[in-house]
């Protein structure tokens, strides 16, 4: 029987690159490689997203609706959802209801949420997740130019000669980009990258300087760079006079607290001599690109952050231009189609903001809405605040995992657990966000969900359904509107497809749109449901004007304010705070290579576990002396707002009295490493946004007196993993079993509490134990002469060769290899490489490397022909370039050793 191959081109539902992807389907099963056709990536893709089809089993899926912890049927949960939020609006109003969405929702989505909370219930209180990545760039842009866009595209990169990393770790975060930027620069000699981050970053590898300055102190840095530019001429007031206002006094305020190169870099703790550089390189080079990320927005002035660098590029004129220009990175795959249809608490729909009544009068004409709002609702911070209070009592929060992800996750997760109606939609079990939930609704994952997503550079995309949905699974914008008809909304919500919903948010983006609002794709609105399957990316404004779109704005000079005028903001750099005796070390987090959110995606991916496998902590050698610490200890933060366990890394890449922590881990991969635990509910005032980049903690030893390795056939239940809710548990999925590193403070009394402790069945399982003052205890079950679990446990972790165990549970057991399981090793004449994972995309080690290098492979192109290192994402380069210089010194101190 010949297979049946059918390729569907979608996007990938990670990062806000936005990727195309073409997904084959033979005989219904999936492979994933990059679209060629798509202007994000050409066909080139991340590690997470060549590792999608991975990602497509129905183990560990949502697949019926649950209510009140019992299944049921779709009527069932339709009617407790509209009866609960029924009763809530009747007994304390339309504002005790709340929405809390995502940017891993499709567009259609997002709009008849937004529609029926805003429209129809009467509630303001709908804000996302988008809030905690995107809000202060959303502000900062509003304020500069009049509305939420991005001025340019990413064929700026090509036509580019300077690139600014500001907060923005692309070489991990979006390789495909920093694949782009590292192709310039390997074509043009000329060409400069700098980054502008307090530790150094797998960007640096690739940078020709590295500004390792003060954390929070890059609105200093820019407002330095304006007086600069002032100073040295480099001002295009030709461009300032005729397109903006402002400039006096945004240049007086830079002046005021940063007129000298020697002040900005005393501010910024960088030698002055690289700011200088910095500096001239910026002055010199037209084709100057400031791309910005997290760093930047995750701030309590972020949005001062994102005007401070938008004023140099206003100043200069280098804006509306091929390869120049500010670029703001977004996190998520739909984090602007969210803004489009008004998923802030602050937006109303199609960027209409609460402050034009007249432009309010128009959503409520065009959804002919019963019960417009007319205020603002609660940002995200507020809004979980509320909850707490009880001034929200129902709740339905859409595939985001706010007990993870929000700052003080531990408040969030009580606020949450008092609330009487929490309605999640979802399509993984069990999260800790879902765990809390009086109904649980099963959605769409990607691969099932059909609709579109909107990129960092303003790219329309279709995301097609490819995969049979399992279970009882259903689209969100179906849930939602079968909830609103439920409700009584008859009119308004009889959608068939997403073509429809997407045909009427087309329609309202260009409804008495004179050309005074940015966003408009009503060019779009009279698509046929067979021309909506077949839309291709486009950027907007998509109009009967620009039928094409428009890559770039403001190309005219005319902005989107009152005045048509770009508006140059005076920002000042806000006070430092000082360490606090309980708290002394600043502490930073930020995101992985391999690991996507809150990993319930990404963490079921065994290849995507190995880089990283365990939550860490990286501190300065100094720190690591002065604490005690060794590389590979357990120790743990805290602060008044929680605590966390993880283990040491020591580098000098991280600036002294500073520590970085991921932000990855939840409950289901680790018991006590939730990020955002440790991080305060500090806001931006102007965009509402948290600062989820700087926090204040203690140090200290874990000093475990037990620790194992546990390895499972199956995973341990919620009920195993809760035994270890206050001591030390991280879960590593490998490809035949499930993997665990356990400690304990405590030693068990004996073998048989062990096993009482992990609740293992020890049936037919043979074991060792060495004298009782080592505390080792080594035992495996075995059943069919399959192997079940192995624990070994001692008090430190034992040296193990963890590829050949993993692979011991796929295979009949032999008596020579039962002889060696306890011991860990595979025995003598039987060799795995278990060193540190660099090439996720083909499996590559360090080992292999290191001996290619030491065989003569001299650069990255070499080791990539020879290992395939390198080739795919190019996100393994800066350890490639690492090793390779590794390699280098070694051999240099061989020959003058």
């Amino acid at each position: 029987m010949s297979n049946i191959l059918t390729t569907t081109l979608t996007t990938c539902p990670y990062c806000g690159v936005g990727c195309g992807i073409s997904a084959s389907t033979p005989d219904q099963i999936v492979t994933v490689q990059g679209d060629s056709t798509h202007p994000a990536n050409y066909g080139r893709l991340c590690v997470k997203g060549s590792a999608l089809a991975q990602t497509l089993s129905v183990e560990g899926r949502l697949l019926q609706p649950q209510v009140n912890g019992n299944d049921c049927d779709w009527p069932t949960a339709i009617s407790a959802v509209a009866e609960g939020l029924a009763q809530t609006i009747a007994q304390h109003g339309p504002g005790a209801v709340a929405m809390y969405l995502s940017g891993q929702l499709l567009t259609e989505d997002y709009y008849v949420a937004n529609k029926l909370m805003k429209g129809f219930i009467g509630s303001p209180h709908v804000d996302t997740n988008s809030r905690l990545c995107m809000a202060s760039t959303v502000a900062g842009h509003k304020r500069a130019f009049g509305a939420d866009v991005v001025p340019g595209c990413y064929d700026d990169i090509e036509q580019a000669r300077l690139f600014v990393l500001v907060g923005a770790n692309m070489a991990w975060n979006h390789p495909v980009l920093f694949g782009r930027i590292r192709a310039v620069m390997q074509a043009n000699p000329e060409a400069k990258l700098v980054v502008i981050d307090p530790r150094r970053s797998a960007s640096c590898e690739a940078a020709q300087l590295h500004l390792k300055l003060r954390p929070g102190s890059d609105v200093l840095l820019f407002t330095g760079l304006l007086s600069f530019l002032a100073e040295q001429g480099k001002l295009d007031y030709r461009f300032i006079n005729l397109h903006t206002d402002g400039f006096a006094g945004a240049l007086a305020s830079a002046q005021l607290q940063a007129a000298t190169v020697q002040q900005v870099a005393a501010g910024c703790d960088v030698p002055a001599e690289d700011v200088l550089l910095f500096y001239r390189w910026f002055a010199d080079q037209p084709l100057s690109l400031t791309l910005f990320s997290q760093g930047v927005n995750q701030a309590v002035d972020g949005t001062d952050k994102v005007n401070a660098i938008i004023n140099c590029h206003l100043a200069t004129g280098r804006i509306g231009k091929p390869g120049c220009g500010p670029f703001s990175l977004t996190g998520q795959p739909n984090a602007m189609g969210g803004r489009e249809v008004g998923g802030l608490a602050n937006q109303l729909a199609a960027h209409i903001d609460y402050s034009d009544k007249a432009q309010q009068a128009l959503v409520g004409e065009f959804w002919k809405a019963p019960n417009l709002v007319t205020q603002p609702g609660f940002k995200a911070v507020e809004l979980f605040d509320a909850i707490e209070r009880g001034e929200i009592k129902a709740v339905w929060i859409m595939a985001t995992n706010p007990v993870v992800s929000m700052p003080q996750a531990d408040k969030v997760k009580a606020a949450l657990a008092k609330c009487p109606l929490v309605i999640v939609s979802d399509i993984y079990q069990p999260t800790d966000t879902l765990d809390l939930a009086t109904i649980k609704l099963p959605a769409l994952g990607w691969s099932e969900k059909d609709g579109t997503v909107t990129n960092s550079e303003r790219r329309i995309s279709r995301q097609r359904a490819l995969c049979v949905p399992p279970g009882q699974t259903k689209a969100d914008w179906q849930i939602i509107c079968d909830v609103a008809k439920a409700l009584g909304f008859n009119q308004g919500f009889n959608f068939d497809n997403a073509a429809q919903i997407f045909a009427e948010h087309a329609a309202l983006s260009g409804f008495g749109n004179t050309g005074d609002r940015a966003f408009d794709i009503s060019g779009l609105q009279h698509l046929t449901t067979e021309q909506y399957q077949q839309l291709v990316p486009i950027q907007w404004p998509v109009t009967s004007t620009q039928p094409e779109g428009m890559a770039r704005l403001f190309t005219n000079g005319k902005f989107y304010t009152a005045n048509g005028r770009a508006q140059f903001i005076a920002v000042r750099q806000s006070e430092f705070k000082q360490a606090m005796p309980d708290a002394p070390l600043r502490l930073n987090s930020g995101r992985l290579r391999d690991q996507w959110h809150t990993m319930t995606r990404t963490g079921g991916v065994a290849s995507l576990m190995q880089h990283t496998p365990e939550p860490f902590v990286t501190l300065h050698p100094s720190d690591a002396a002065l604490y005690g610490i060794a590389a590979g200890e357990l120790v743990k933060l805290t602060n008044s707002n929680g605590a966390m366990v993880v283990r040491a890394q020591i580098s000098d890449k991280q600036r002294p009295k500073e520590l970085f922590i991921p932000m990855h881990w939840s409950a289901q991969f680790a018991s006590q490493a939730r990020a955002d635990v440790l991080y305060a509910a500090d806001t931006d005032p102007i965009s509402g946004q948290p600062a989820l980049k700087l926090s204040q903690v203690a140090l200290s030893r874990f000093a475990p007196k037990w620790q194992a390795f546990l390895f499972t056939k199956t995973p341990l239940t919620p009920c195993q993993l809760q035994r270890f809710s206050q001591h030390y548990l991280a879960r590593v999925p490998l490809t035949g079993c499930q993997s665990y590193r356990l400690a304990l403070s405590t030693v068990p009394d004996d073998d048989k509490h062990m096993l009482q402790l992990l609740q293992l069945t020890p049936t037919l399982y043979c074991r060792e134990q060495s004298n009782s003052a080592e505390v080792t205890y080594r035992a495996a079950a075995i059943a069919d002469n399959q192997l079940q679990w192995l624990l070994l446990a001692g008090q430190a972790l034992p040296d193990i060769d963890m590829i050949w165990l993993n692979q011991q549970f796929s295979v009949p057991l032999s008596s020579q290899t039962r002889q060696h399981l306890l011991s860990g090793q595979a025995g003598q004449g039987v060799a795995s490489d278990n060193s540190a994972l660099i090439c996720s995309c083909f499996n590559v080690r360090s080992k292999a490397i290191c001996e290619a290098i030491q065989n003569g492979a001299g650069s990255a192109a070499q080791l990539g022909k020879q290992l395939q290192c390198g080739t795919n994402c190019g996100s393994c380069l800066p350890e490639l370039t690492a090793l390779l210089a590794q390699q280098l010194n070694k051999t240099l101190s061989d020959v003058t050793g």
